[in-house]
């Protein structure tokens, strides 16, 4: 069926999309306004999404861990080694990786540079998945790099990198989500590279799920601390609760800050709306004296804003699509993560509000039209 059919089936709505055509510049302006609130409405829920669904991705590789580092009360400035061996011995269903950590700059034959953090462990298989290579156990030789840092410096497997005048054969290259700092530039070394520090500076505990973590970070907390100590800061990954709590108390204030641009719109609807009432009270008033009941005046009147809003909806909704395939591209580089429901939802909420916006900034205007008596709308 045409949109032509369509219109001829359906009176009222031949008569609406006739009055939005006789003043295109007002009814153009006043779309603007709906578009603008549902691209912003759609646009910042989606970012939101796009952000939530990184935060899920990353939390997600460190959620079964907990991380150990010198309490604010401790004698020492770092976890000292008979410290890694009571946790050691208080957890034994779970791996415990001591760690120590510096910073160094590698340059390449190029002479570019990249400034890097650098870590001592030996059980490198606990806490790096790489994209190239195998992480060992037990790491006594060699080194692992950041993919984006081997990629920067041209780097590849087997070529050497130098730290403290000492130089390691690179042998994987870890992948730049599991890059202990989330995704800086990293440089794993044996614990031996890095002899000249004392003590660990972190201790990671990692557990076979997050309930477990959590229930081992609380269980090291009661023996290392009291209230009025604290020897080791301990801290768990496990509750991603509450970063998702905390998202979606983002995602409805940054709905709200959107719904204000329709909230703006739905005033200009009125205002049109208002405007084209009285610029037709005469030929409404002709309507009404030939025979035309309330009820069409106040259908077609209503009829006029919601073609308006689904217009002004559809398009929004359209510029909100392409805008949400590129901030997932920014954000979480999959575009197609716009398509999901937990994305794409925010597309038909954009959408219904527009619809329901103008819809109801209709309903004065049609009220007042209908109800206006037929002598004085031919009069006025």
């Amino acid at each position: 069926m045409s949109v032509v059919d369509f219109l001829w089936r359906f009176p009222s709505v031949q008569m609406a999309w006739r009055n939005l055509g006789r003043n295109k510049l007002r009814t153009m302006l006043a779309a603007l306004g709906i578009i603008i609130g549902v691209v912003s409405i759609c646009s910042l829920g989606m970012a939101t999404a796009a952000i939530q669904q990184q935060a899920t991705s990353q939390l997600g590789s460190i959620g079964n861990e907990v991380s150990i580092t010198s309490g604010q009360d401790s004698d020492t400035d770092g976890v000292t080694d008979d410290q890694v061996d009571t946790i050691r011995n208080l957890v034994t269903d779970a791996e415990v990786v001591p760690q120590k950590t510096n910073s160094t700059t590698i340059s390449s034959r190029n002479g570019r540079e990249v400034r890097v953090s650098v870590t001592g462990v030996t059980n490198a298989a606990a806490l790096y998945n790489l994209t190239s290579g195998e992480a060992p156990s037990r790491l006594l030789s060699g080194a692992l790099l950041s993919n984006s840092t081997a990629t920067t410096l041209g780097i590849e497997e087997g070529d050497p990198v130098e730290y403290d005048g000492q130089l390691y054969r690179v042998q994987g290259l870890i992948e730049e989500e599991n890059a202990f700092g989330f995704g800086g530039g990293e440089l794993v070394l044996p614990e031996s590279g890095l002899s000249d520090q004392n003590h660990y500076n972190t201790v990671t505990v990692v557990a076979e799920d997050s309930a477990t973590a959590i229930e081992i970070g609380g269980e090291l907390d009661q023996y290392f601390n009291t209230e009025d100590e604290e020897e080791l800061s301990i801290n768990t990954f496990g509750n991603a609760g509450q970063v998702g709590g905390f998202l979606e108390t983002l995602s409805l204030a940054l709905l709200a800050i959107g719904g204000i641009s329709l909230v703006v719109a739905s005033v200009a609807i009125l205002n049109v709306m208002l405007m084209s009432t009285v610029e037709r009270r005469g030929e409404i008033g002709v309507l009404r004296a030939v025979g035309i009941r309330r009820s069409e005046v106040l259908r077609m009147i209503l009829t006029e804003a919601a073609l308006m809003g689904t217009l002004g909806g559809l398009v929004g909704a359209t510029l909100s699509l392409a805008a949400g395939l590129v901030i997932f591209q920014m954000i979480t580089g999959d575009p197609l993560g716009a398509l999901q429901w937990s994305s794409a939802q925010y597309l038909v909420y954009g959408f219904g509000f527009a619809v329901v916006a103008s819809v109801l900034s209709g309903i004065y205007p049609a009220w007042k039209a209908a109800n206006d008596r037929p002598v004085d709308a031919l009069r006025g």
